[in-house]
């Protein structure tokens, strides 16, 4: 035990006098929060549409003036003179909308009256926001203008649970947490583990009486507990700058962010002891590391869009079980019941990469 403390403390005095590795541990982590929480927007907003009214009567200019009024929509800068095919081509606009000259006499004469709506397809989930909220505002036009022909026999009173005003923050930032606290603690153990090699003193652990599993604790309590300390940060900004506030039990929490760290410890720790210089295990872990943890987790895509085999992947993504304790934790407030499943995959991936790394270690260390 004596020697494990001795090993943490070294390391942490390393860490200490290194300045570009504590900034490393602290100012990227700052910048990569402001940039993915207030950068990353799911919900398409302030989308340019130009409208061509043949009919040009009240009844027509309410229904434009309906478009404006969801705040979805702005008008694109296009010459009504124009096609308006041709904002399209142009990219002026994401969609056109051709209302007919006899709209308001055929709508008053009890007819069916067809409007024209041109959607770019070229951005796939765009254009299917766009159809989506064509026909809510057409639906809401007619329904406020008393123009349904018969009441409808079914009524949805839509309720929205665990975030009502449907904050986009409270999606992204937890998500953002966790892709952090993945990457940032594990970047860190794997430059640590690399430096030794690349500077040979780990010539000096290997002819020691200190054994693999000495040497990956030493080390990983170090990186544990500056990445307890990047957790505090992050978290810190994320109720200060982005007004998280805990929904239900914080012990699952408290639980799986030391829980996780120690997966993200241990997996920098295997890639620094499986490459040979400072740079490879950087570009091993923003490679391995990031790639994995942006788009196979559920950061951003849901995890049902991934395609097979890559759907396989993403069950050995630690940041993908993380993301949803966190999420639980600022959002839905489930706690241990939501909860348990990601723990349990947690502790096995973090059992399996400290097997990984202690098993590389021995067939490096010199024989007794």
């Amino acid at each position: 035990m004596k020697r494990i403390i001795s090993q943490c403390v070294k390391e942490l005095a390393q860490f200490r006098r290194d300045r570009l590795t504590v900034a490393l541990a602290f100012i990227l982590p700052l910048a990569t929060m402001l940039i993915f929480g207030y950068a990353i927007r799911l919900e398409s907003k302030n989308i340019p549409i130009v409208v061509q009214d043949f009919d040009n009567t009240p009844l027509s200019r309410s229904y434009v003036e309906r478009f404006f009024a969801t705040n979805q929509f702005h008008a694109a800068d296009w010459q009504g003179s124009e096609k308006v095919q041709r904002a399209i081509d142009r990219g002026l606009a994401k969609a056109a909308i051709v209302i007919p000259p006899d709209f308001s006499s055929q709508i008053k004469a009890g007819e069916p009256s067809t409007v024209q709506v041109l959607v770019d397809g070229t951005d796939v989930n765009n254009a299917r926001i766009i159809k989506a909220s064509v026909q809510a505002t057409t639906r809401f036009f007619l329904r406020t203008s008393e123009l349904q022909p018969d009441p409808p026999r079914i009524t949805i009173r839509n309720r929205i649970w665990f975030n009502p005003g449907r904050q986009e923050t409270l999606y992204i930032v937890p998500g953002t947490v966790a892709v952090v606290l993945w990457i940032y603690p594990s970047l860190l153990a794997a430059i640590a583990m690399a430096r030794d090699k690349e500077q040979n003193t780990i010539i000096q652990l290997y002819a020691s009486t200190l054994s693999a599993t000495e040497l990956i604790l030493g080390k990983g309590i170090a990186y544990l507990i500056v990445g307890l300390g990047e957790a505090l940060f992050v978290l810190s900004l994320s109720v200060i700058l982005f007004g998280l506030r805990l929904a239900g039990d914080p012990t699952p929490l408290l639980v799986g962010i030391p829980l996780f760290i120690t997966t993200s410890v241990l997996f920098g720790i295997l890639i620094g002891s499986r490459t040979g210089n400072q740079n490879a295990a950087v570009q091993a872990v923003a490679t391995v590391g990031f790639l994995t943890a942006l788009l196979l987790s559920g950061f951003i895509y849901p995890l049902s869009n991934i395609p097979f085999p890559l759907s396989l992947i993403s069950n050995i993504i630690p940041t993908r079980y993380f993301i949803v304790i966190i999420r639980d934790a600022f959002v839905r407030g489930a706690g241990w019941a939501g909860v348990w499943f990601p723990m349990v995959m947690l502790m096995l991936l973090a059992s399996l990469l400290f097997n990984a790394a202690r098993r590389n270690l021995n067939t490096m260390q010199l024989p007794d």
